[in-house]
């Protein structure tokens, strides 16, 4: 099989946008990490080794093939279930901002629920491609691949990541969607999913407080609608060209989370609608790019494997941007600029 050539420009803008991301976590963090670390660089060090060695990782998969991945994506989507499941138990896995969530010591650490995102994309798109024939059939095709998804959503939502698991469902529903299963399906699995979203918020009244906030964040300023507030504050002095490079007010103890979840909302106030433009430019480059390798490979897993990983990050950029702009309610994921 002839070796497709290497996209040097996504490769590019990869580097470009992750540099950039680098950047503007410097300016979100700084006051913040001088403050309580006693170090303006404390987030920027960690974010750079992340880089570096992600860099490494991209450079080593170039040289995989990627049939490989569906070799073993049954021992690939087995790790990511042991790992999902030793990071809920107390003393393996440490809990920060209210989730049980991560691997690590100290302020380096490892979310299990990422292997996931990409452990499912591989397991779901062999399985899409194996069963090509019998997908549409809801009972023998769909049923078994939701099991699964099923499965890997409570493991998540113990934790509880909430938003992670949001991202996850959906790249997975966008996947089979495009399979050929019926609408009809989708629209009563949409049903299904409204109410148990209700079931969720009736088990975590705090996740109420974030819809109330959202419909109305003035209501509670100062507590679950705080956090939008800020960053419409943030985002509305931006203007067409911002404020500049670290002149953002809000960053200044002001937005929780700058440099992760609101990082868009610095990006916004500092370098205004121009800013935007780039980052979203950048991010839809990227996508668009992925998506358009789905469509010209010509193995079916190949096709699977490329949408999926194409339409996961518009999904967590999007939900991200929904959030940042008040269009959804304040869930945990940070822009992809962010690791």
């Amino acid at each position: 099989m002839k070796k497709k050539p290497f996209d040097k420009l996504l490769f590019i803008i990869v580097i470009i946008i992750a540099i950039f991301g680098i950047i503007m976590i410097y300016s979100a963090s700084s006051i913040w990490a001088e403050y309580k670390f006693h170090d303006a660089f404390k987030f920027v060090k960690s974010q750079t080794i992340f880089f570096l060695l992600g860099t490494i990782i991209m450079y080593i998969l170039t040289k995989i093939d990627y049939h490989l991945y569906e070799k073993y994506a049954n021992i690939i989507l087995l790790i990511c279930l042991i790992l999902l499941t030793l990071v809920l138990i107390p003393g393996i896995g440490s809990i920060r901002n209210g989730s049980r969530s991560w691997f690590g010591i100290g302020s380096l650490g490892i979310q299990p629920s990422e292997f996931a995102k990409i452990g499912l994309i591989i397991y779901v798109s062999k399985y899409l491609s194996k069963n090509n024939r019998i997908i549409k059939d809801i009972k023998k095709g769909v049923l078994p691949i939701l099991g699964v998804i099923g499965l890997f959503f409570l493991l998540i939502m113990l934790e509880p990541d909430f938003g992670t698991a949001m991202v996850i469902v959906l790249t997975l529903i966008v996947m089979i969607f495009i399979s050929g299963v019926k609408l009809s399906f989708f629209v009563k699995i949409g049903l299904l999913g409204i109410g148990g979203i209700i079931g969720l918020i009736i088990i975590a009244p705090y996740r109420m407080l974030r819809i109330v906030s959202f419909l109305n964040p003035w209501s509670d300023p100062l507590g679950s609608g705080y956090q939008i507030i800020q960053s419409l504050y943030a985002i509305g002095p931006g203007g067409l060209l911002g404020q500049g490079f670290l002149n953002s007010r809000q960053k200044q103890f002001y937005l929780p989370e700058p440099q992760t979840d609101f990082i868009f909302s610095i990006i916004s106030e500092e370098f205004g609608f121009l800013g935007i433009l780039i980052v979203t430019s950048f991010l839809a480059f990227i996508s668009y790019r992925i998506i358009k390798t789905s469509l010209k490979c010509q193995n079916l897993f190949g096709k699977y494997l490329a949408f999926g990983l194409g339409i996961g990050i518009i999904i967590q950029a999007l939900l991200n941007l929904a959030v940042v702009i008040g269009l959804i309610p304040v869930t945990g994921y940070a822009l992809l600029l962010y690791s």
